[in-house]
C-alpha cells in the first residue's frame, strides 16, 4: 500500500495531514507548500506570468497546470481543493476571477474581469445539518480553445463552452454553448452560430411574425 493510499485510509492520519497543508478553517495552502511542495506536483510552463496579488489557493493533492505564455490577472482567486485546475497556452485569466476546480480551460482563451466558474456544489437536502456541514458535489467546467468570455459572466458547474465561442458580459451560463456559437442573458440562450456553408455568423433567433390584419 502507498503512503497516499495509507494517509486516505487512516482517518487521524489524513486529518494531520490535512492540518499541515492548510490551516485550520482555511482554504489557502501554507506557505512552506506553496514554495516546496507545489512546484514538484504542479505543472508551469514557460513564460507564465501570475501575478503578485493573486490568490493561489492551490493544493499538491490535486493537479494543477498552466501552460506557456499564459497569465492569471491580480486578484483573480485559483482553487483546486475539490477538483483539478488546468489552464492551456496563451489564455488570460482576467482580473477579479474566482476559478474553482474541476475547471478545464483550453487554449489562447480569453476571460475578461470578475468572471465566476465553479465546478463545485454544496448539498442542502438534510435539513437538520448546516450546509456548510454537507457534502460537496463537483461537476466539471470546461472552456475549449479559442473562447471569449465578457465580464461578470457565471459559469456553473457541468458546463462546456465550445470552441471558438463567445459568452457576453453579465450572461449566467447553466447549460452547455454549442461550438462557434454567441451566447448573452441569464440564463444564457445562443443568440448566434457560424454556418460553414454561408461562412458567416447567423442569427438563431426565430423572427415574430407579423399579426394579421383584421
Amino acid at each position: 500500500m502507498s503512503i497516499i493510499q495509507i494517509i486516505k485510509t487512516n482517518q487521524s492520519l489524513k486529518q494531520f495531514v490535512h492540518w499541515c497543508l492548510i490551516p485550520k478553517h482555511q482554504a489557502r495552502p501554507r506557505l512552506w507548500v506553496a514554495w516546496f511542495v507545489n512546484p514538484f506536483f504542479h505543472k508551469k510552463g514557460k513564460g507564465v506570468t501570475i501575478c503578485h496579488r493573486t490568490r493561489m489557493d492551490v493544493l499538491p493533492f490535486q493537479p494543477f497546470s498552466i501552460g506557456n505564455y499564459s497569465t492569471i490577472e491580480d486578484f483573480a482567486t485559483v482553487n483546486n481543493g475539490v477538483g483539478p485546475v488546468s489552464i492551456g497556452n496563451n489564455s488570460r485569466i482576467g482580473i477579479g476571477n474566482v476559478v474553482i476546480g474541476p475547471v478545464s480551460i483550453g487554449n489562447n482563451v480569453i476571460l475578461a474581469q470578475n468572471i465566476v466558474m465553479s465546478g463545485l456544489n454544496h448539498t442542502y437536502t438534510d435539513v437538520e445539518t448546516p450546509i456548510s456541514l454537507q457534502p460537496v458535489t463537483t461537476s466539471p467546467i470546461v472552456i475549449e480553445d479559442d473562447c471569449w468570455v465578457g465580464a461578470n459572466a457565471v459559469l456553473t458547474a457541468g458546463v462546456t463552452i465550445g470552441k471558438h465561442s463567445v459568452v457576453a458580459a453579465g450572461a449566467v451560463v447553466t447549460k452547455s454553448i454549442p461550438p462557434f456559437s454567441v451566447a448573452v442573458g441569464n440564463p444564457a440562450r445562443v443568440i448566434k452560430q457560424y454556418n460553414p456553408a454561408s461562412q458567416r455568423w447567423e442569427s438563431t433567433i426565430k423572427k415574430e411574425s407579423s399579426p394579421a390584419n383584421g
